[in-house]
């Protein structure tokens, strides 16, 4: 079956940077976009971004842009979210999803990983 395992997650102080991994199996992952998600506590589920499934294209939130970045290695069936500039509003749990290339909405999501940005 298909699963996405995300890991990477931790405390980190403002200012600083994470990168998180999701290494996806059960599935053809050239063939998915990536998408990136957190929830914060309290708050509903936010988009972060996409890497569509060629890794050419990316689209990030407003929230993040210019400060996370994403990226793929099908490879390794593996998608990973560099974080750079850590603001205390990142907390969250972050959650990959892949979604079948030229469709619209996500197929699969991981369990997630924690995000504690400390100020």
């Amino acid at each position: 079956q298909v699963q996405l395992v995300e890991s990477g997650g931790g405390l980190v102080q403002a200012g600083g940077s994470l990168r998180l991994s999701c290494a996806a199996s059960g599935l053809t992952f050239s063939m998915y976009d990536m998408g990136w998600f957190r929830r914060a506590p309290g708050k509903e589920r936010e988009f972060v971004g996409v890497i569509m499934w060629r890794g050419d294209t990316q689209s990030m939130s407003d929230s993040v842009k210019g400060r996370f970045t994403i990226s793929r290695d099908n490879a390794k069936n593996t998608v990973y979210v560099q974080m750079n500039s850590l603001k205390p509003e990142d907390t969250a749990v972050y959650y990959c999803a892949a979604r079948q290339r030229f469709t619209s909405s996500y197929s699969y999501w991981g369990q997630g990983t924690p995000v504690t940005v400390s100020s």
